[in-house]
């Protein structure tokens, strides 16, 4: 199963990409981010991020994605602005009919590393390992994004219940 991971952001997406066929047998066939130029006015670069998902979603076929569920503690307008910009993702992909799965982060870093406090380098060196990879992935959000697929995979193969986009 073709899985692809979206880390949302405005400034930045990061996306990966792994092919699983079962939670033993990985391997990520691409990561890589949309990034959006600062100071352009934010219609413009929703606009941005949707042609360059739709684009990436014709080319690679992902059968699902798995989308990080936001969470913010300080600044509103950077959480507006991200949720729209995820809106916009969560959209692009219910275009093209393709099965949503989200996960909050300590859901991701239960399933990753068995521990939802895991910080960042545990989460990157898991990735790593578990797509038996040279290095760990970057840029970070597309690292992230990787493990979004890693953890689709291993919530898929337990028989959980997917979001279909109708």
């Amino acid at each position: 199963m073709r899985i692809l991971g979206i880390d949302p952001g405005v400034a930045t997406v990061g996306l990966g990409l792994v092919e699983a066929v079962s939670t033993q047998d990985m391997q990520a066939i691409d990561w890589l981010t949309i990034t959006t130029p600062a100071h352009t006015p934010l219609a413009d670069r929703l606009l941005e991020i949707h042609s360059d998902l739709d684009a990436y979603i014709a080319e690679h076929k992902p059968e699902l994605c798995v989308i990080e569920k936001l969470y913010f503690a300080t600044n509103a307008q950077t959480a507006i602005d991200v949720a729209q910009a995820r809106g916009v993702l969560v959209h692009t992909v219910a275009m093209h009919k393709i099965p949503i799965l989200e996960a909050t982060p300590l859901q991701l870093k239960s399933a990753i590393t068995g521990d939802g406090k895991a910080d960042k380098q545990q989460m990157q060196d898991m990735v790593k390992m578990t797509l038996r990879l040279q290095k760990i992935p970057q840029p970070d959000d597309a690292a992230d994004a990787l493990a979004l697929a890693v953890y689709g995979a291993i919530t898929h193969s337990t028989s959980a219940v997917l979001v279909k986009s109708e």
